[in-house]
C-alpha cells in the first residue's frame, strides 16, 4: 500500500525521507517534488529500478530518463567531457529548470536505456529534492505521470497516475513552476584539441523549450546556441 507523507509536517517529512531512502535502496520508486513538476525517481545505478520506472510510465528503453544530481561536482563525475559552456550554464542556472545533455563516462556501471552514450543532467531548485539527492546520490527521474498525460504538479495528481506502483510519495505542495525544464543538447561540443580542455567547438541544440527562457540561455552562451525558428 502506497503512503503519502506531508512534508510540511516535521514528523511526516522525517519518516517520509527515511522510507524513501529505504525504498530506493530496494530498487523501488519514489515520487517527490521538484521546482518544475513532480518527479518519479529511482537509484540511477539500479538497472532493475530504471526498468520499473519506464514500465510505470508506459515507456520503452528508447526514452531514457534524465538524472538529477545535487551539485556540479557530480556533473563532472558522470560526464566524459564537460565543456566550458556547460559549466557556465550550470553555474548560472543551477539549481534550476535546465537540463544538460552530455556524453556520459563510458566506465559508469549503469543502464538508463538507449542513451547512445549520453546522459541528461539537472540540479533541481527544491530543498526536498536536493536533500534526497544528497542522501542517496544521483537519481534517474522522469515526470510523475503516465506517458501522454500532463505532468503532475501536485502529489495527489501523481498518486492518481501511479498508485501502488510507488510505495512512498513525498508531498511538498504544488510545484513552484508547474512547467518542465528546458533541455539543451551539448554533445556536439567537442574539445578543440587532444588535451580534453573545456574550450570546445560546435553548437548547442535546444531539445525542449521549458521553464527557462531561450533568451536567458543565449545571454550566457551567445552564438554557441543554434538559431531558433
Amino acid at each position: 500500500m502506497e503512503r503519502i507523507y506531508d512534508c510540511a509536517v516535521d514528523t511526516d517529512l522525517l519518516t517520509g525521507m527515511r522510507l524513501a531512502k529505504v525504498s530506493l535502496g530496494r530498487h523501488e520508486l519514489v515520487v517527490f517534488p521538484t521546482d518544475t513538476v513532480y518527479g518519479l525517481g529511482c537509484d540511477a545505478f539500479s538497472a532493475k529500478a530504471v526498468e520499473s520506472l519506464l514500465a510505470a510510465k508506459g515507456r520503452g528503453r528508447q526514452s531514457p530518463p534524465p538524472v538529477l544530481i545535487a551539485n556540479l561536482a557530480t556533473m563532472r563525475a558522470l560526464a566524459e567531457f564537460v565543456p566550458e559552456a556547460a559549466v557556465k550554464l550550470a553555474e548560472t542556472f543551477w539549481p534550476g529548470a535546465l537540463t544538460l545533455i552530455l556524453r556520459s563516462q563510458p566506465s559508469l556501471n549503469w543502464d538508463l536505456g538507449d542513451t547512445e552514450g549520453t546522459v541528461a543532467l539537472r540540479m533541481p531548485d527544491h530543498k526536498i529534492a536536493l536533500a534526497l539527492l544528497e542522501e542517496v546520490g544521483p537519481m534517474a527521474v522522469s515526470s510523475a505521470n503516465l506517458t501522454g498525460e500532463p505532468a503532475a504538479v501536485t502529489c495527489a495528481q501523481a498518486e492518481q497516475y501511479l498508485g501502488a506502483k510507488v510505495k512512498v510519495y513525498l508531498d511538498g505542495g504544488a510545484s513552484p513552476k508547474g512547467e518542465s525544464s528546458t533541455i539543451l543538447d551539448l554533445t556536439a561540443l567537442t574539445p578543440e584539441d587532444d588535451t580534453n580542455a573545456e574550450t570546445a567547438k560546435g553548437k548547442i541544440r535546444v531539445v525542449r523549450k521549458g521553464a527557462l527562457s531561450i533568451a536567458k540561455i543565449r545571454s550566457v552562451v551567445g552564438d554557441s546556441l543554434e538559431a531558433q525558428d
